[in-house]
């Protein structure tokens, strides 16, 4: 089972469920998680949740303890905050590079799936009528302690947004395409390295070539350590088969630090 991961405090989050159940399908199960009705669609849950989804480590054995499943994969439909408020629509894996401040584990990363977010990123920006910023995120906040792929999927920035009924139907359609396609997906795995927390690159790579994302460490998250770097290519779903460098946009002992271990794999190097 895949399931689409939704909280009762977040006004998007519940925008993206309005859409999923009144017009992709999903009806009301006789389950129930965290004391809320569980919403299915074929081999997708649909649950919610009563606080912030970014401190819900654990999530995947929580699932398992009060549904009796392993989920196969997890999205969290979510709200994107910013001061800039930047009318947005954005993906990205959770982790901390560093300290955690915002949930997750210090230095913890969650699994990467770099095919489901590519696609995410994609779908957005074909149904993106809005013209709103469409982009992959760096890798940041919780929940960093689960054990089966994850991913967000966010519309951003401000309140004015989170409730904008186009953009909650951009997204349950996007989340519903994802899960049904991801596995079917053929692309070139790759961690990023540099640039800035929106991953303006890395986005425009994506859209541009068969290179998929899994975790990205902005130019804020740096020095990197090897340990990390080795941690993000273990914590990815599909086979890490090249590191990409924002060459301009990382800290000198960084890219030297990607290069070296790019080598050191047998991976391909790429920079920009």
């Amino acid at each position: 089972m895949k399931v689409i991961m939704t909280t009762k405090i977040d006004l998007a989050s519940m925008n993206i469920k309005e859409k999923l159940v009144k017009n992709f399908g999903f009806k009301e199960s006789d389950l129930a998680f965290d004391g809320n009705p569980v919403y299915r669609r074929r081999d997708i849950l649909l649950l919610t949740t009563n606080d912030e989804m970014i401190y819900y480590d654990y999530l995947d054995k929580e699932i398992k303890k009060q549904l009796g499943i392993i989920p196969e994969i997890i999205i969290f439909a979510s709200r994107h905050s910013s001061q800039a408020k930047m009318p947005a629509l954005t993906t990205h894996i959770t982790g901390n590079w560093k300290n955690a401040m915002y949930g997750g584990k210090d230095q913890s990363l969650a699994i990467a799936q770099p095919n489901a977010m590519k696609l995410a990123l994609l779908k957005l920006n074909e149904l993106n009528d809005l013209g709103w910023t469409v982009c992959y995120e760096a890798t940041h906040h919780g929940p960093s302690e689960i054990d089966v792929p994850s991913l967000f999927v966010e519309i951003g920035s401000s309140k004015e947004e989170w409730v904008n009924d186009r953009a909650g139907e951009i997204l349950a359609e996007t989340i519903t395409y994802v899960l049904e396609n991801y596995e079917k997906a053929r692309y070139k795995s790759v961690i990023g390295i540099g640039g800035g927390h929106y991953a303006p690159k890395q986005t425009k790579i994506a859209f541009d070539s068969d290179l998929a994302f899994g975790h990205i460490a902005a130019k804020y998250a740096h020095p990197l350590s090897k340990e990390m770097l080795l941690k993000a290519i273990k914590r990815t779903d599909t086979e890490v088969e090249a590191i990409y460098v924002d060459w301009k946009g990382s800290r000198g002992d960084t890219k030297q630090l990607a290069k070296l271990l790019a080598e050191e794999l047998g991976l391909e190097f790429i920079k920009d």
